[in-house]
């Protein structure tokens, strides 16, 4: 199996060094020939203004969407889940893929960022995932053929942060910084049944 990893900027060395430990083949795209005969594609968290930006410039935007198009799993992490929401409440270079609406660093500034144990539906095991949350968004409002898949306590009443949307995943965490390892599992399963 061959997953890409969007490597314009952002935290993809901490996803490719997951993909690596689980004996998966990560490859970087940077250029929409590095997305030939990937299996899937993770866009990390980083900045999502200067990765839609630099998707553009690179030429990325519409191979991302084709991918998705034709069934390939995408997975956004923080960054990533704003870059592939069609609502971010600004204009700003988007895939516009998941029929999500992101409210961008909804949890404070870099200083209120947070870690939460987490109830994960649909991700093995019966233990709490621990999350790791840096300037997250959060997901306001989902579509009809969205699955919210984890919610975490915010100003109290529960807030979507993390759902799926067939062969779109997305996170308002870090999975890539925890020694859990069961998202990226979760996304490879997802990547094995579309082979």
């Amino acid at each position: 199996m061959k997953i890409g990893v969007l490597a314009l900027q952002g935290a993809f060395i901490e996803h490719e060094a997951v993909l690596k430990r689980l004996g998966v083949d990560a490859v970087e795209v940077r250029l929409p020939a590095d997305l030939d005969g990937v299996d899937g594609v993770i866009i990390p968290g980083g900045e999502s203004t200067t990765m839609g930006k630099l998707a553009v410039q690179y030429q990325l935007i519409e191979p991302l969407r084709e991918l998705a198009h034709a069934g390939k799993p995408l997975w956004g992490t923080c960054a990533g889940l704003i870059f592939m929401a069609k609502d971010v409440g600004r204009d700003q270079p988007l895939l516009g893929l998941m029929d999500v609406t992101v409210q961008r660093n909804a949890f404070g500034r870099q200083v209120d960022s947070f870690e939460a144990n987490l109830n994960i539906q649909g991700v093995d095991g019966d233990r709490l995932f621990h999350a790791i949350f840096i300037r997250a968004p959060l997901i306001e409002a989902v579509g009809a053929g969205v699955e919210v898949l984890a919610r975490v306590e915010k100003d109290d009443a529960e807030v979507i942060v993390a759902a799926r949307q067939g062969n779109l995943l997305v996170t308002s965490f870090h999975p890539e910084l925890s020694n859990d390892d069961r998202f990226h599992r979760y996304f490879l399963k997802m990547a094995e049944s579309k082979t």
